[in-house]
């Protein structure tokens, strides 16, 4: 229940309204609705619906939680975020808009 704390800190504090109960929960901000899920277990990954989705982690479970999102054809943007206590870091993020010149 830790990790879910924290992921819920995470995002309350980033100026986001979170909704929900549990390990899976939405943060709203603006126009932006994200679906976040405190990810404990990287072989059972929540089915998620929405635009964008983070996912909130130990930073020992970064790696495999990654290579598993990137197996998947998810059809949303992803983060990862790992959180160790009060800290946390941002491991990966949505790739920004596509650019030409």
């Amino acid at each position: 229940m830790r990790l879910v704390e924290q992921a819920r800190s995470i995002f309350a504090e980033l100026g986001y309204t979170v909704e929900g109960n549990g390990p899976d929960f939405r943060a709203e901000r603006a126009w932006k609705v994200v679906h976040v899920n405190a990810v404990s277990d990287v072989e059972q990954l929540p089915r998620c619906s929405g635009q964008f989705h983070c996912f909130v982690t130990e930073p020992g479970d970064v790696d495999d939680l990654e290579v598993r999102l990137e197996s998947l054809d998810t059809g949303y943007e992803w983060a990862i975020i790992a959180a160790d206590g009060e800290d946390y870091q941002v491991e990966r993020a949505p790739p920004g808009p596509k650019v030409t010149v």
